[in-house]
């Protein structure tokens, strides 16, 4: 839409109403300030639930895999063929024997149920970033030395150098009964995920080491598959399964974790569409202003059709008046938005300091902090969205001034 500069000017005149237009102004203000922030609105929610699917699915996938094998009754010990057969399954990267199993530790009469997660000297070099006190490297096989979560050291009371009983209820069978195995570690090394229920329970040693725990001789009870496209898992993985049925079985992140994501894909389109009201009120807000300017500058309609302005041009310049209250709206939300996000935890921080009360409690949300992730389309959608309902509901008051009848209002002053 091109205007000229008699167009221009007279929209800019009415973005600035006079004196006797004091409502139509408030009015105004107040469309703009609520396109700001229902378009801030959209973007903070669209990116924080973003952000908590990238954030839960790096964290819970990083850590387990994009899929489990496991052999039935819990134990695998023809392991290496099977680790050689995902190998060779084309779309899979890494391929890693490991055990996980729930036990007990306890430390000075604290006791917490843990979970054991043996892992090779590989995986357990990858969680050095993870470290906040000790180190990953002191974790070796045959060292009696261990890595715990932070949520479970502070649980335990426990900190680099102490020692640690990990208490194995299927122990070895004496006379006596069965006798529970409880082992001693050294705390090596505490590390934060970032997934309250992971920081709360594991507690990582080679696999060597979790194999004599457990008494599984050379036996584990799980392989960890990471493949190229973690969204096509199953179809990667699908060769593998038909090979494996009967042996073992195969259980992705999808399956693993699926109500947990589908509920999160839900939430995300219920939120966006709950706060695309807000968009649609400021626009109704644009329309209600538009009809009340228009009302109220009919004489100058008329007196601009009389000096020679065509329909067209009047159509223009209010067009130009309702957009511009638009367009100023959705920037002005896309930098609320672009602060807030760049800010959220000390937000979140502030309004707990303010209010008492624990906004983000990891052991609800799984994460530690806010995450967000401002997706390109979805931004480019929510401004599209926003711009376009402004020119929609500025069409009508616009079509309704070009078809002022100069004769009709002219003739009543």
């Amino acid at each position: 839409m091109i205007l000229s500069t008699f167009e221009w000017t007279v929209a800019r005149r009415y973005l600035r109403p006079g004196r006797g237009e004091a409502f139509i102004a408030l009015v105004a203000g107040i469309s703009l300030v609520a396109v700001a922030l229902g378009v801030a609105a959209l973007i903070i929610v669209m990116s924080v639930m973003n952000g908590f699917r990238a954030e839960l699915f790096d964290k819970i996938v990083g850590l387990n895999g994009h899929a489990v094998i496991q052999g039935y009754g819990g134990r695998v010990d023809d392991w290496q063929d099977i680790v050689k057969q995902a190998q060779a399954t084309p779309g899979v990267v890494q391929v890693s024997p490991m055990i996980e199993q729930p036990l007990l530790g306890s430390l000075n009469g604290r006791v917490s149920a843990v979970v054991i997660r043996g892992q090779t000297a590989g995986d357990i070099a990858k969680m050095a970033p993870k470290v906040i006190a000790g180190n990953m490297a002191d974790v070796k096989p045959d060292a009696g030395t261990v890595a715990i979560g932070k949520e479970l050291a502070l649980d335990l009371g426990a900190q680099v150098g102490d020692q640690i009983t990990i208490i194995n209820p299927a122990g070895r069978s004496t006379p006596f009964g069965t006798v529970p195995r409880q082992v001693s570690y050294t705390v090596a090394a505490i590390f934060e995920i970032g997934v309250y229920d992971f920081d709360k329970a594991f507690v990582v040693m080679p696999v060597s080491d979790a194999q004599t725990l457990l008494l599984m001789g050379d036996s584990i009870n799980a392989v960890e598959v990471k493949v190229t496209e973690p969204d096509k898992v199953g179809d990667i993985l699908a060769p593998l399964a038909k090979q494996l049925q009967g042996h073992a079985v195969i259980s992705d992140w999808k399956a693993i974790n699926g109500s947990l994501f589908e509920a999160l894909a839900v939430e995300r389109v219920v939120m966006f569409v709950v706060c695309s009201l807000i968009v649609l009120v400021a626009a109704f807000n644009i329309l209600s202003s538009l009809i009340m300017l228009v009302r109220a500058k009919t004489r100058d309609i008329a007196i601009m059709r009389t000096m020679g302005a065509s329909r067209r041009s009047v159509m223009k310049i209010f067009l130009t008046v309702g957009c511009t209250i638009g367009g100023l709206g959705t920037a002005m939300g896309c930098l609320i938005a672009t602060i807030f996000l760049i800010f959220r935890q000390n937000v979140v921080n502030f309004i707990q300091m303010v209010s008492g009360q624990n906004l983000w409690d990891p052991k609800i949300r799984f994460l530690t902090e806010l995450p967000a992730k401002a997706s390109p389309v979805e931004v480019t959608v929510i401004i599209v969205l926003a711009l376009g309902l402004s020119f929609a509901f500025t069409l009508f008051p616009a079509l309704k001034a070009a078809s002022t009848d100069p004769v009709q209002v002219l003739r009543y002053e």
